[in-house]
């Protein structure tokens, strides 16, 4: 299978920004690199109130099937963790290196 990465930029609910990227560090992280995906990097914008990361999968099954099994894992239920409560907008996007 091809490797694919997003390009994820999330809008933070004022106020919450440092608290999101201590949940994703330590919640959303550890899971998503024990399900084979690798993390490019992560980033904040202050300014924007956002959080911006890079995502790709590279293995067996698309990158739609392997984030189906995250989401669908014990483990990411039991983190008690609904986007909705720190996230206002998410902007998904499936992007080519080319550099």
């Amino acid at each position: 299978m091809p490797r694919t990465t997003q390009l994820r930029t999330y809008t933070v609910r004022d106020g919450l920004l440092d608290e999101w990227v201590e949940r994703w560090r330590a919640d959303i992280v550890p899971l998503r690199l024990k399900l084979g995906f690798e993390i490019g990097g992560a980033w904040t914008d202050r300014e924007r109130n956002q959080f911006i990361w890079l995502i790709s999968y590279e293995g067996a099954e698309t990158f739609a099937e392997r984030n189906a099994l995250y989401w669908a894992s014990p483990e990411r239920k039991a983190m008690g963790l609904d986007p909705g409560d720190y996230l206002l907008h998410t902007d998904d996007r499936t992007v080519e290196q080319r550099y």
